[in-house]
């Protein structure tokens, strides 16, 4: 799993999309988790991707549960149309059920 000592998240946005970049000290590329704006209070979960050389080190679910915590932070609500994001809803669902938009 996951070093957190290692993972650096970050967030850039225009006026109606999001991207969250996670990358790995020594590691050149970065995995992204893309978002569309809808209104100030409903986002959607576009797209998850990890570069091979990041898979199998939690990278997906730590973007994942930055977007949450972003979410709950301002009052907004995830639709999960990405696979991944989906996936870790439904594993999550009670925790995260006043966040999700199904």
């Amino acid at each position: 799993m996951l070093d957190q000592s290692g993972l650096k998240i970050t967030f850039s946005e225009s006026d109606t999309k999001g991207r969250y970049g996670a990358s790995l000290a020594g590691v050149l590329s970065e995995a992204d988790l893309t978002i569309s704006k809808v209104s100030p209070s409903l986002v959607i979960a576009d797209h998850t991707y990890v570069p091979d050389e990041m898979r199998g080190r939690g990278m997906a679910q730590a973007l994942a549960a930055q977007l949450v915590a972003d979410a709950r932070e301002k009052g907004q609500r995830i639709v999960p149309l990405c696979p991944f994001v989906r996936a870790y809803a439904e594993k999550h669902r009670k925790d995260l059920v006043d966040v999700i938009q199904w």
